[in-house]
């Protein structure tokens, strides 16, 4: 059977996630619901239309997506121009995104094949082995279709294309083990070290996650980590010390890497396409000072043997 995945991004040339130039493919779904996510196109497993009332040329001079719309009073109009969703009665056909000419519907969310990715991996395969650079996948959490990760990187390591996993680790072992094989690189976050600080946060407690990065570690396998440090959430001496405690007692090693990712107040349009409440609008900064902060906690980290960074760069 072929192995289909629900994909809503895929950004060529990035050089972000994982080493050299890199083909990276963002899959639909994911278990967390972080306060700060700059993706939520990324939380259902389904695929969604999003609004974008700017661009809507109008009711009455275009409404083709109420002419495909099948259910009734689903797409709400304000002052002539699309605005909103009704969410309870979409029923996900995406007819209106279809329909639309000017994008002001967008569909978040397209089932491909391996093999439809594939064609596209390999248009980069010159850049891969120029940088050093390969495939990565993220989401959301890739791991939710772990079948189909399976299948893509089994794909990529028979064409020799590095790969990279960047996950929750909210997942089963079972779903880890079928990807792991065909993965070359790991990156995930360590969003917060006390249980019930990270459910508050992101819905869902962290036992799961760090005993998915102690399993890796004893499989021998290397790992970014990161820190999304957000003020006031997870930016304190107390959690950075048990982070640092953590990698250093349990990971045995094996991060070769830690990030600090400061917080930016990112996807608020995506957030009001898709009619969900963004919260972390009553965030204020000192950006300055704010920054002056993730310094200092990367050295601290420095301090305690762990090669830590500011920002999404590998090495210095």
């Amino acid at each position: 059977m072929t192995q289909t995945g629900n994909i809503f991004n895929i950004q060529r040339f990035t050089i972000h996630d994982g080493p050299g130039l890199r083909t990276e493919l963002f899959l639909k779904g994911c278990p967390l619901r972080c306060k700060w996510c700059s993706n939520p196109e990324s939380f259902m497993t389904f695929s969604q239309p999003g609004v974008y009332r700017t661009k809507c040329i109008s009711e009455e001079k275009c409404g083709e997506c109420k002419e495909v719309c099948s259910g009734e009073n689903v797409l709400q109009f304000f002052e002539g121009k699309i605005g909103a969703i009704d969410r309870q009665k979409c029923k996900h056909c995406l007819a209106c995104a279809d329909a639309c000419p000017a994008e002001a519907i967008k569909q978040w969310g397209k089932y491909m094949t391996v093999e439809q990715c594939m064609e596209i991996i390999r248009k980069d395969r010159g850049y891969y082995d120029r940088s050093g650079g390969g495939v990565t996948v993220s989401g959301g959490d890739p791991l939710l279709q772990s079948d189909f990760v399976q299948q893509l990187f089994k794909a990529c390591k028979e064409d020799g294309i590095q790969t990279c996993l960047e996950s929750t680790f909210y997942a089963e072992w079972e779903d880890v083990l079928k990807v792991l094989p065909y993965t070359d690189l790991i990156i995930s976050d360590l969003k917060h070290m006390n249980t019930e600080k990270h459910k508050q946060y992101t819905g869902v407690n962290n036992e799961k996650i760090l005993e998915n990065l102690k399993h890796l570690a004893r499989e021998g396998r290397d790992m970014i980590l990161r820190i999304p440090v957000i003020p006031d959430v997870n930016d304190d001496d107390i959690n950075m010390k048990e982070t640092a405690d953590f990698i250093l007692n349990e990971l045995d090693g094996h991060v070769r890497t830690l990030q600090l990712l400061s917080f930016m107040r990112l996807g608020e349009e995506k957030y009001i396409s898709l009619g969900i409440p963004y919260r972390m609008e009553d965030v204020e900064l000192d950006r300055e000072e704010f920054q002056k902060k993730v310094e200092k906690i990367c050295a601290y980290f420095n301090d305690r043997n762990i090669h830590c960074l500011v920002g999404t760069k590998e090495k210095e």
